[in-house]
């Protein structure tokens, strides 16, 4: 296999499963999780469901999740064939193959189990990290290609605690990332109306649905203050080591995004079909943050290496 077709398979694959995250996200926000009942992988025990809405959602996210998972093993065995000279292109292929194969069976839980919020929040996490795998798969054959090396520049040091910053604040994202989760499958969204402010109060009643929304919202707040403090860091303190700088920008620029859309999804209570495309652009933006974190987390070690 050409180096060429290996790096296009990589892309497509980890555009089919930024389509499984949206996929997923399109059937929780239109509470379309039981529409084939508690039957899987068949749907109301047959292989072509009833045609209503909330089936037809369900069963095309099952089909373009079967879809992506056999893309995701073509492209295990290929970087395997084809990429041995890159041991970390073999690493992400292998944790796309085994994230995508754990996110299926917490999907088929989630069914069973009717729905449950912690099950689903579960899923979604499992289905971000397989994406970070195919993200990176695809930067990793994208520098192949380019002849681009991994070592540090001449004259150039990471860090120890710049290395630590980054770890910290990927991991403290995948952490936001399993409370919003909770948040959108406990259906807390209106727990706290208007923003910034939750319910018109800096602090309100926690309780309920209300203490979920809050949470999120805060750990939201120390998120953008973890990652402008990480790009302040990258940016001024790396000047010789141009993607550093340039992923510590794209991560800023995304958790601003991402801190808005979630301003935008509270405003739009109410209204199903914007408030719908507001969640979905929620799920994009959380999606390239932790996958530009998880870039920046690898080169920190790579670049950081004698």
């Amino acid at each position: 296999m050409r180096a060429n077709t290996l790096k296009w398979l990589a892309y497509i694959t980890c555009i089919g499963m930024m389509l499984v995250l949206l996929n997923g996200a399109l059937v929780t926000k239109t509470g379309s999780g039981q529409g084939c009942g508690t039957d899987w992988p068949l749907c109301h025990g047959k292989f072509v469901p009833a045609y209503t809405i909330s089936s037809m959602i369900e069963y095309s996210h099952r089909a373009v999740s079967g879809l992506v998972g056999i893309l995701v093993l073509v492209l295990f065995i290929a970087v395997w064939k084809y990429a041995k000279d890159r041991k970390d292109a073999w690493w992400y292929a292998l944790t796309a193959l085994l994230f995508t194969f754990i996110q299926a069976i917490m999907g088929a839980l989630a069914v069973v189990l009717g729905q449950a919020p912690a099950v689903m929040a579960l899923h979604y996490g499992f289905s971000l990290i397989a994406f970070a795998g195919t993200l990176l798969l695809s930067i990793v054959l994208y520098r192949r290609s380019k002849g681009l090396g991994d070592k540090t520049p001449q004259g150039v040091v990471i860090t120890n605690w710049f290395r630590n910053l980054t770890w910290i604040v990927t991991l403290y994202s995948y952490m936001v990332v399993y409370v919003g989760a909770f948040v959108r499958h406990t259906e807390a969204y209106g727990g706290c109306q208007g923003w910034p402010l939750c319910n018109g109060e800096i602090i309100p009643t926690l309780q309920g649905t209300t203490l979920i929304a809050f949470v999120h919202r805060v750990a939201a707040l120390l998120l953008f203050i973890a990652v402008a403090a990480l790009a302040h860091f990258a940016y001024h303190n790396h000047k010789q080591i141009r993607e550093m700088r340039v992923a510590g920008i794209c991560a800023l620029m995304l958790v601003t995004a991402q801190i808005l859309s979630g301003a935008w999804v509270v405003f739009t209570l109410g209204n199903d079909n914007i408030g719908l495309f507001a969640g979905l652009l929620h799920t994009v933006l959380i999606a390239g943050l932790f996958g530009i974190l998880c870039y920046m987390s690898v080169r920190v070690w790579q670049l950081g290496k004698r």
